[in-house]
């Protein structure tokens, strides 16, 4: 069992930078992807940014040039670096944990197993 917990949150105006974090506790040593998602109020749920074991990441076609993925597997950490922010990023932001490969890609959230709480991003 792996716990997510989600951080960095808060409100920003258009233009400005966010950096989220998101710490994996527990059994983290066979962990084969982590995923940033979003969901804004009324929408569905979806994949921002994802990293795989190899380091190879995605991103979402609305965020690329924007949003950095990165993990730091020695602390079980990871980052999404989110600049230029528009107000349509605004949303709850979720971290997840995935164990094998998926067929949909990692931006799928049927990639992922284990869910954080997440962190409301506000861009006004």
């Amino acid at each position: 069992h792996v716990q997510l917990v989600e951080s960095g949150g808060g409100s920003v105006q258009a233009g400005g930078p966010l950096r989220l974090s998101c710490v994996a506790s527990g059994v983290t040593y066979n962990i084969y992807c982590m995923g940033w998602f979003r969901q804004a109020p009324g929408k569905e749920r979806e994949g921002v940014a994802a990293i795989d074991s190899d380091g190879s990441t995605s991103y979402a076609d609305s965020v690329k040039g924007r949003f950095t993925i990165a993990a730091d597997n020695a602390k079980d950490t990871l980052s999404l670096q989110m600049n230029s922010l528009k107000p349509e990023d605004t949303a709850m932001y979720y971290c997840a944990s995935g164990y094998s490969d998926n067929p949909s890609g990692f931006l799928s959230s049927a990639a992922y197993k284990y869910w954080g709480q997440g962190t409301q991003v506000t861009v006004s």
